[in-house]
């Protein structure tokens, strides 16, 4: 039986575990990537592990994310990052130089390569051949540090794609589509490989779109083949030395398989407040909008950009309608404005934002109270944009371009003929703002500064031997990362300050959580299917444990978040029957005898409702090296003890 693409990349990167389904695998990994929203703590974690420097092929920290500087806080942590980077052998890319998937891809990716980053969207790097996957900051600390990345080897899904795009419809609506065929659950323990004629039509930045938003299906990664399009974007970068030929074998079999006919391919929309929730743009025409914001890591390329830029030419917004532009790179930026297209979307009355995340993490741009929002991003949950009552509708750059004209929702293709976008042969390489680590013989001459919003992370404890406690909180399926640990403008600045940032936990769901938690000294979690969803960051299981919090119990998990809980010593259990979640309710005493003896060894325990006299049996799916871990009292002890 032959290999597909991950797969090969897996083999050449096995460091230990077999490559079976459902079985642990530790990875070799060859780059990392942080972000400033998640980076700080990831940075402060590679410290306690007291290793002096990195010792991946490449590490890089990028400062995207916190930029609105509102108070002290993230000035601070950036000038945190940028000494403690500097010293350990880490690139800086400073304020300015983009958001980190958009650099990543033009300046560093490389197929066939490894990449572990603290940011749930690492896999838009899949888009030019490379494994690229989102993980907890301790995780890539420990891979910093030279440690095995462990995943549960996953099975693989082949997603064909036949036919050409017609104009007006863009990758966007081809994940879309995958969205709305396998839904925000449908990736979960896979990784999503495309294949079929229809790759060779699709451009690297087109790609990435793709891989992208693999993150909403839960997927472990998505990657697409390295081609002759693929050396012709690395080419353009400077960088055809990086090229590597990757393909799947004809013979290499996939646990299903689907087909997606690009030439029959409509605009669509992922409507409120999940990006499996799509309908077609022409069975949303005519409502009125609000506002459009054009960038993030999904869709803010030179190809997104010029694709805006010619729509709009000679154009006015719509005058209810508030327009952002948010570019991905300072070598997309530059570019627009040397070739007029900038001068076209500023005409038009675009409002034009720095290279980063912005409005897409609810960071600046939040939409009035009830608006429409058409935005160019991943994400849709609900009070992500910063506004609650915000409808959030995720579209391609065609159709947000094409609305913010009309005012309302416009299905593009009814603009008429064609939007010719001819793509550089070669893209403007200016580096300058990507400063290099020093030397390691000097690295003893640099100070790491650390401003006062920088506290102590929180450290777990063993499993007690009897778990005695409350039903904190009860929530149902599908809860994000964005629920447990919202973003904003009001929240992100302190992802360094555990304990001013637990005053925000799960506040979305209940508003009193964070003090009743306090209250009670913690409690059990309870939660639906596919709980922790969506963003990688880690602050939503070590916030939790800063509350208290000592298990999760649910219907089912999503892959970042129960490797994060196991990280910080917070025990997930999943129900053996769905249905027992009906017999506990908030507030219920609960009780596990022979907690930490079922933790060490068991598969089973039996937890047991004392207000009402009701059980239920729960699944302890763990490998050694993970009960050894919670053990521990999570993985920053365990490494202590000199252990991977």
């Amino acid at each position: 039986m032959g290999y597909t693409i991950a797969q090969k990349i897996i083999k050449e990167h096995l460091v230990c575990g077999e490559m079976v389904k459902g079985k642990e695998i530790g990875l070799k990994i060859d780059q990392t990537l942080t972000q400033d929203a998640t980076g700080t703590m990831a940075y402060l974690q590679f410290e306690a592990m007291g290793i002096e420097r990195v010792k991946t092929e490449l590490s890089v920290a990028y400062i995207d994310h916190n930029t609105l500087q509102a108070g002290f806080e993230n000035a601070d942590d950036h000038r945190y990052i940028q000494t403690v980077t500097k010293k350990h052998g880490i690139r800086f890319s400073r304020p300015g130089n983009g958001i980190c998937h958009q650099v990543h891809l033009e300046r560093f990716s490389k197929p066939g390569k490894t990449l572990i980053g603290s940011d749930s969207h690492t896999p838009t790097a899949g888009g030019i051949g490379m494994l690229g996957m989102g993980a907890g900051g301790l995780d890539v600390a420990v891979a910093m540090g030279g440690g095995t990345y462990y995943i549960t080897m996953p099975k693989m899904i082949k997603i064909e794609l036949v036919g050409q795009l017609n104009p007006y419809v863009g990758a966007k609506d081809v994940i879309l589509e995958v969205l709305r065929i396998l839904g925000v659950k449908g990736g979960v323990g896979a990784i999503v490989e495309y294949g079929g004629e229809g790759v060779k039509t699709l451009s690297v930045p087109q790609r990435a779109t793709i891989t992208n938003m693999g993150a909403e299906l839960g997927a472990t990664s998505s990657i697409f083949p390295a081609d002759e399009v693929t050396k012709a974007f690395l080419k353009a970068e400077g960088r055809e030395g990086d090229f590597v030929e990757l393909s799947s074998d004809l013979d290499a079999e996939y646990d299903a398989v689907y087909t997606v006919n690009l030439s029959q391919l409509q605009p669509l929309a992922a409507c409120p407040h999940s990006p499996d929730n799509v309908k077609p743009v022409s069975a949303l025409s005519g409502m009125p909008i609000n506002q459009v914001c054009i960038g993030s890591c999904t869709n803010s390329s030179m190809q997104d950009m010029l694709t805006v830029a010619a729509i709009l030419k000679g154009k006015t917004v719509h005058p209810n309608v508030s327009l952002s532009i948010s570019p991905g790179s300072k070598q997309v930026y530059s570019m627009l404005a040397e070739c007029g297209a900038l001068a076209d979307l500023i005409n038009a009355g675009a409002r034009i934002l720095e290279c980063a995340c912005g409005p897409c993490i609810g960071m600046g741009f939040s939409p009035q109270s009830a608006g429409v929002s058409l935005r160019t991003f991943n994400r849709n949950f609900l009070a992500r944009s910063g506004t609650a009552d915000a409808q959030v509708y995720l579209v391609s750059p065609e159709t947000a371009a094409a609305s913010a004209i009309t005012g309302v929702f416009t299905d593009p293709t009814t603009l008429g003929g064609a939007v010719q976008v001819e793509m550089p042969t070669a893209f403007k390489i200016n580096d300058n703002l990507i400063e290099l680590p020093v030397a390691a013989e000097l690295s003893d001459t640099i100070c790491v500064e650390r401003g006062p919003n920088i506290k102590p992370i929180p450290v777990g404890k063993a499993p007690d031997k009897d778990l005695s406690c409350e039903l904190i909180l009860k929530v149902g399926d599908d809860i994000t990362t964005d629920h447990i640990m919202p973003a904003g403008t009001k929240v992100l600045p302190y992802r360094s300050n555990v304990p001013k940032l637990s005053e925000f936990c799960f506040t979305v769901c209940d508003k009193d959580f964070p003090v009743r938690a306090k209250a009670k000294g913690g409690g059990v979690i309870l939660g639906g299917a596919n709980y922790g969803q969506g963003s990688s960051r880690e602050h939503a299981a070590l916030v939790p444990l800063y509350l208290g919090i000592k298990a999760v119990v649910a219907k089912s998990f999503a892959r970042i978040h129960v490797a994060n809980l196991i990280n910080f010593g917070i025990v997930p259990m999943t129900l053996e029957n769905p249905d027992d979640y009906e017999h506990f309710a908030q507030g219920d005493c609960l009780e596990i005898q022979g907690f930490a003896a079922a933790v060490a060894r068991e598969t089973q325990a039996t937890l047991v409702n004392k207000t009402n006299g009701k059980t239920a049996k729960l699944r302890l799916d763990f490998s050694a090296r993970q009960r050894d871990i919670l053990l521990a009292g999570g993985r920053l002890n365990y490494t202590k003890q000199g252990k991977e």
